[in-house]
């Protein structure tokens, strides 16, 4: 299958739903809304020529650690230099350090584009971003001017060492050291895994950014510190010089993504600097975790648009079974329930993506807004969605390649096909950056709380206007998209008022309904920018206004109408497992 970069789609959701004309004239001089299409088609061209192509040989082949390093799967290398060539890297970083200083929504949506076309050689460029974004608010005027220039140029890559063998989410019990050389660098020792693009030979250096304890630090997450190590040490002259002690000693064997070299990682002495300072390195790594959050769930979003244009480009060409007005074995498209998975998998996709895009845009503003309330406002916004963005975008990206598979039938269980592909690759997302249920925690134990609960009830009164909206314009579909939006709004109300009682009365009990609590808030808030677009797409002609109309029509009817009855799964739900823990999981 040909990917084809469904520009229309996310233009329309950059404009019409995530409302990026508001940072328009603000704190990026360079961008006007005139250049979102532009941006986006000739990302497309590379996604669609150059990465699409690798895929599957990619997922073949698969990296491979040799004597002199990981080298990447055949025509990686010269992708991620034409990459380099385009500019990409540096989209929205800043201009003092070579970036083109856009905002970084709409380096996000870049970013779904190469995730969509190729999600392991995404990874790369996702974890650069993060170094970059790290180094930009923590790293000391010297390290920025060491690194950031050909981190943003894509020179360089970057990465992020946190996980150990014995710490896990768990950060706070990792073990690696960091003793002081006495000339202001200090000697990183440890062993990390699972480090995405740890090492390649598609830079001539790569960056990592290392947790790791100082001498006498604290135990537990209060002790720890962030380093840079770069793999090649860089001279004063910004020339590299010799290489660092740190080296991929393994790499772990994956049900997916097997073109992106996830590395065990042994740091012997390797020479490194402090960034930020003593022990607060969690609070910079999260300026890295908050960025991989949103753009991991852009890896659900553009996953699952590659499985939509897998399955309907098979639908129109496998043939079986009878349809009126068709002679012959008709294509599967034809039936009924082919026809609905496949609405099913486009609206959830662009439910999805609407999500991660008005949390971007929220990004955007809390860094740019001049008026401070303003900027409140909006980092309230940005702290709420990210959860939503990150588990309900990459938990659509698997159900979504998941009826990618079912609609191809027993070929879609075959290895050789893309879907199963998709469907493997697209599995690890509600794991990275947080797993999914810790991104539930953190939605219900901090972002409700925020402002005396300020971020969700002013989403929720939002939501409540949109389905006024749709209902005052009196037309019959919108008034029944309406309809179901303010009962899921609703109930998201009620389980929101139940949870926040219940995180302070019984945390067990609140947590116990926490990924059902993100899934509803995740399904409303989606149906809310769906009905955005159907509004929105009033405005335009040609197939887009019906498509829109018909997406959220369709999620109203699904997604929306169960929200009510998804209450009691919440606030009810734990009840039973928790009154007998004991009985069923043997927990005294």
């Amino acid at each position: 299958m040909a990917y084809e970069a469904p520009v229309e789609d996310m233009a329309f959701a950059l404009k019409s739903m995530a409302r990026l004309d508001r940072l328009s004239g603000r704190a990026f001089p360079e961008f006007d809304m005139e250049l979102i299409e532009p941006v986006l088609e000739e990302a497309g061209k590379l996604a669609s020529e150059v990465l699409a192509p690798l895929n599957q040989p990619g997922d073949e082949q698969g990296a491979q650690l040799t004597g002199d390093g990981v080298v990447a799967p055949h025509g990686f290398a010269e992708a991620y230099r034409q990459f380099v060539e385009g500019g990409w890297m540096g989209l929205a970083a800043p201009v003092e350090w070579g970036g083109q200083g856009l905002p970084k929504v709409l380096a996000n949506a870049v970013l779904e584009l190469i995730h969509g076309a190729n999600m392991s050689f995404g990874l790369c460029p996702m974890l650069s971003l993060g170094a970059i974004e790290a180094l930009v608010a923590h790293g000391a005027r010297e390290q920025q001017e060491k690194y950031l220039p050909k981190l943003i140029t894509g020179e360089w890559t970057g990465t992020m060492n946190l996980t150990e063998p014995q710490a896990g989410s768990d950060v706070g019990a990792l073990k690696s050291k960091a003793v002081p050389n006495g000339d202001g660098s200090y000697a990183i020792s440890g062993q990390k895994i699972y480090i995405t693009w740890g090492d390649h030979d598609m830079a001539e250096n790569i960056i990592h950014l290392v947790l790791a304890r100082l001498p006498q630090a604290p135990a537990g997450s209060r002790g720890i510190s962030l380093f840079v190590v770069p793999k090649v040490l860089v001279k004063d002259d910004g020339t590299l010089g010799e290489r660092n002690k740190v080296q991929c000693i393994g790499l772990e064997k994956k049900i997916g993504i097997h073109a992106s070299p996830t590395c065990v990682m042994e740091y012997d002495g390797a020479t490194g600097w402090l960034v930020g300072e003593e022990n607060k390195g969690l609070a910079c790594m999260f300026t890295m975790m908050n960025s991989a959050r949103l753009n991991v769930g852009l890896e659900g979003v553009g996953v699952g648009e590659a499985a939509y244009q897998t399955a309907y480009a098979y639908a129109q060409e496998r043939k079986q079974g009878k349809a009126d007005g068709v002679d012959g074995p008709a294509p599967i498209l034809h039936h009924a329930d082919i026809r609905r998975t496949l609405t099913t998998m486009r609206a959830n996709v662009m439910a999805a993506r609407s999500i991660c895009y008005a949390c971007g845009v929220a990004a955007d503003l809390a860094e740019t807004c001049e008026d401070e309330s303003e900027r409140e406002a909006a980092r309230l916004r940005e702290e709420l969605l990210t959860p939503i963005a990150k588990a309900w975008a990459t938990d659509v990206g698997v159900d979504v390649a998941s009826l990618g598979v079912q609609i191809h039938g027993g070929m879609g269980f075959m290895n050789e096909t893309l879907a199963a592909q998709l469907y493997r690759d697209a599995r690890i997302a509600p794991i990275y950056e947080g797993t999914n249920g810790i991104q539930a925690i953190d939605l219900v134990g901090r972002k409700l709380s925020m402002a005396g609960g300020r971020a969700m009830e002013d989403m929720i009164v939002e939501v409540q206007a949109t389905a006024r909206t749709a209902r005052e314009t009196n037309d019959p579909q919108l008034v029944q998209i309406a309809d179901r939006l303010a009962a899921a709004a609703d109930a998201l109300k009620e389980a929101t008022t139940w949870m926040a009682e219940a995180m302070k009365a019984d945390k067990e009990k609140g947590l116990s309904g926490a990924t059902a609590y993100l899934k509803l808030a995740g399904d409303v808030i989606g149906g809310h920018f769906l009905t955005m677009g159907a509004l929105a797409g009033r405005q335009e002609s040609g197939p887009l206004r019906g498509r829109m109309t018909a997406l959220a029509g369709f999620f109203a009817e699904t997604s929306l109408a169960e929200a009510p009855g998804r209450v009691s799964g919440i606030t009810r739900g734990g009840d039973s497992f928790l009154a007998e823990s004991d009985a069923l999981f043997g927990l005294a």
